[in-house]
């Protein structure tokens, strides 16, 4: 994603978090020129994609060979083949060298340097910021997302590249076209941006995003996945993505599940009783 960001000071007579600053002073002492590139964000959330979606693709490699994992499938009889892998994985490798990178080349010429704060948030901040961000962006992509499934054009040029398969694997993730990559991107800079967000949280929120994103996609209806440790149904997670892989007019948001709720788009993926 494009790194545009950059930071107020931190706030004056505010005591440092005992647990966050030591990091946070690590990272600014030994890792300034590293942390404050404004092509840190990018390698962070490729490489997080990469990495969260890299066991999930070996566990549909091997498929009912490891039957403890291959029991939670969501679509057993749509397997992903390496191909189908491959594919997806170098159209995300594409859309980042080749549209990504530049456009943070381009962010740098018009935009000013990141600065660092000398404070780390505290704990609480890190996790109210990137809670914020996430609900922003969460709205902000289910109304583009309904308005690409329901226009027939936009679906055809911008989404139905994320549609190829109907059972979504890890790598399917990123498969997305050109305009949905650069708006996706976008939301993901700017919405920290407007909300002030410190950048240890902004780091923080990108890659619990992208495992959010990756776990949405794996076809796995784990009993350890994040939607199903947080209560009350708040979170969609594989079960609600893969659903609307099958059922393209439900399930529209990519995290939570209150605006589906809402507008009455939520369906619920019926399972298998697991043994």
């Amino acid at each position: 994603m494009l790194n545009i960001s950059e930071t107020l000071p931190s706030p004056p007579f505010r005591s440092a978090d005992p647990l966050l600053q030591p990091l946070w002073d690590h990272l600014c002492l030994h890792h300034r020129s590293l942390v404050s590139s404004p092509f840190f964000v990018v390698v962070l959330a490729f490489s997080s994609y990469f990495f969260f979606s890299l066991p999930f693709a070996v566990l549909d490699l091997l498929g009912d060979r490891v039957p403890f994992f291959h029991k939670y499938k969501i679509q057993p009889d749509r397997q992903p083949t390496l191909g189908m892998m491959v594919k997806s994985f170098m159209t995300a490798l594409f859309n980042h060298m080749f549209f990504v990178l530049p456009a943070v080349v381009v962010g740098t010429l018009f935009l000013p340097a990141p600065t660092l704060p000398k404070q780390a948030p505290h704990l609480y901040e890190l996790l109210t910021e990137s809670l914020a961000s996430l609900l922003l962006f969460d709205t902000q992509y289910f109304i583009w997302h309904y308005m690409h499934h329901k226009n027939t054009q936009l679906y055809r040029w911008v989404h139905a590249v994320h549609h190829e398969f109907m059972a979504p694997f890890s790598w399917s993730t990123e498969q997305l076209s050109i305009p949905e990559l650069m708006t996706v991107g976008f939301w993901s800079n700017m919405d920290p941006l407007l909300l002030q967000c410190h950048p240890m949280s902004i780091w923080f929120m990108t890659v619990f995003s992208l495992w959010m994103s990756v776990e949405d996609h794996i076809g796995y209806d784990l009993p350890w996945a994040l939607n199903r440790l947080v209560p009350f149904g708040l979170l969609g997670g594989a079960p609600a993505h893969d659903m609307h892989h099958q059922k393209p007019s439900s399930n529209y948001a990519p995290f939570f599940s209150h605006w589906d709720r809402i507008f009455g788009t939520a369906v619920t993926l019926k399972t298998k009783t697991r043994k």
